[in-house]
């Protein structure tokens, strides 16, 4: 009897729990489907939904193995007895091979189906991380991040040239702040979840990592191989405002104009005779195509900068941890948790930055996607001034956060403008051979960071890390020297690669095409 009573007490007093739990399940379903059905109407349907997360996911995952390695780097020190400098490596050589990489995976881009191709390297991507996980030895990690460097160098290229002939020109700026998400959202799963698992087993985060890549393998698979040129965008399946009324996409996809070129072209800016006089073709040969690219002005600007943002960047992603414990002494996973929280104001610099970019261009700003990332970079290194001087982590968090969104934010509206600078049929490779020079300065970030650190450090790991830094902040700053020289020449290079496009095709909204000017 008293069992009885005993087992009808403990029902009663499970199912406030249960209908708790059953309550926050449906709650969180809720939440879940009403924020895809949002993501879906913004982006315009279920098609291209599919495709901008798919792209960001890849991106999320190269995010994710670097951010991994800093976060590991005490496991990693101890377990394997090496120093800052060697942590630096590990990520650097990965970086420099891919770096190498990227200039052939852009002639394969222009070339062959790109979903299939990049589908190939994710497969050995996977393979290569939990190679890394079998490590016993500095060495044999360091070889198999050589391994890892070469498939990861497909991203790049291959994600530029889908985005191009996926999306019209008037919308790139916003597309690329959804897939430029996925690196701040796989950076902050590198930081928090594997990072926190690395404290247990840094093989273990690793094979965290590794296993999504199979699954994401599948999926590029599967997307639709856009037709090249912009001549098969994916048009909105949904009645999706609008980001402004005269930022509309183009009326003719087949013209191949985007919506800079042709503000450009009505505007009667003159084209520069000499890119013209190098006959640019889409049978280019690599050596023709290589000097074309880096004789577009606006091209090497942009190129330099985003070298020079993405080498401070990848210094921040191996070595933001161990600042953040030094600087403001907190431990490990409020470290993490502090950078889950910085990059949760680059995600939102990401998501402003693009659609602002467009917005202005769609108003008649032409060079406004450059003036976005340009006073932006002057933003990030006001911002990390004071964040460096204070050792209170109350102090130095909004400046940090603050600086995060604004360094990410150079990225969508400087990846939109680069498209513009651009004939669709070199996309691929001018994208490569920026992921060269750009893969490059992030491979030698984590060693220059962490020997400049070595050598100002003394016997103690973390002391040199602040002054490191404040280096650090010279290319930060020539960053924003080059995104304002870049503005200058933006407009003409932009009716340039109108021209050169549009010399194959039909007059533009019915207007006459513009004489290229000897």
């Amino acid at each position: 009897m008293i069992d009885g009573r005993r087992r009808m007490n403990a029902r009663h007093s499970g199912r406030p729990l249960r209908g708790a739990a059953e309550f926050a399940g449906r709650t969180a379903r809720r939440g879940a489907n009403a924020a895809r059905t949002r993501l879906t109407v913004t982006l315009g349907g279920a098609t291209r939904t599919r495709v901008v997360v798919v792209l960001a996911a890849v991106l999320a995952l190269s995010s994710a193995d670097a951010a991994t390695v800093g976060a590991s780097a005490i496991q990693l020190r101890e377990a394997l007895h090496i120093d800052n400098t060697d942590i630096g490596l590990l990520v650097a050589v990965s970086s420099l091979v891919g770096a190498v990489a990227s200039v052939p995976f852009g002639m394969l881009a222009d070339r062959v189906r790109r979903t299939w191709t990049l589908s190939f390297a994710i497969v050995l991507w996977g393979a290569a991380m939990l190679w890394s996980a079998t490590s016993n030895s500095f060495g044999h990690l360091l070889l198999t991040r050589l391994a890892l460097g070469v498939v990861t160098a497909a991203a790049g290229p291959i994600v530029a040239s889908l985005v191009g002939d996926y999306f019209p020109g008037g919308e790139r700026g916003r597309i690329y702040s959804f897939i430029l998400t996925g690196e701040l959202v796989g950076a902050g799963a590198g930081f928090a979840i594997t990072g926190d698992v690395a404290a247990l087993s840094w093989r273990a985060a690793f094979v965290i990592l590794a296993l999504p890549a199979f699954f994401l393998a599948y999926l590029v698979f599967h997307l639709p191989e856009p037709v090249r040129g912009g001549q098969g965008v994916l048009r909105p399946e949904l009645v999706v405002p609008p980001v402004d009324a005269d930022q509309a996409p183009e009326e003719d996809a087949a013209a191949k104009i985007t919506d800079a070129q042709r503000l450009a072209m009505r505007r009667g800016i003159r084209s520069d005779p000499r890119l013209l006089s190098e006959r640019p073709r889409d049978s280019m040969r690599f050596f023709a195509a290589v000097r074309y690219v880096l004789h577009v002005r606006t091209n090497v600007a942009l190129i330099i900068s985003g070298a020079c943002g993405y080498y401070f960047l990848a210094g921040v992603q191996t070595f933001g941890v161990e600042f953040t414990r030094d600087q403001y002494h907190v431990d490990q996973v409020l470290a993490n948790l502090l950078m889950l929280v910085v990059g949760g104001g680059a995600a939102a610099g990401v998501l402003i930055a693009g659609p602002l970019g467009d917005r202005l261009v769609g108003r008649g700003h032409l060079s406004g996607r450059i003036q976005v990332a340009a006073f932006a970079a002057v933003a990030v290194v006001l911002l990390f001034i004071p964040a460096l001087i204070t050792h209170s982590a109350f102090t130095a968090l909004p400046y940090i956060v603050l600086a995060g969104a604004a360094l990410s934010a150079q990225n969508p509206p400087i990846d939109a403008a680069r498209l513009d600078i651009m004939p669709s049929f070199l996309w691929g490779r001018a994208e490569g051979i920026r992921t060269f020079v750009r893969t490059g300065a992030q491979g030698l970030a984590p060693i220059l960071f962490g020997a400049v650190s070595d050598l100002l450090s003394g016997n103690h790991p973390y002391s040199g890390l602040r002054w490191t830094f404040v280096i650090m902040l010279v290319p930060l700053s020539a960053s924003a020297f080059f995104l304002f020289r870049a503005m200058k020449r933006y407009p003409v290079d932009v009716v340039t690669a109108g021209v050169v496009v549009a010399q194959a095709g039909a007059p533009v909204d019915g207007h006459p095409l513009p004489r290229p000017e000897q």
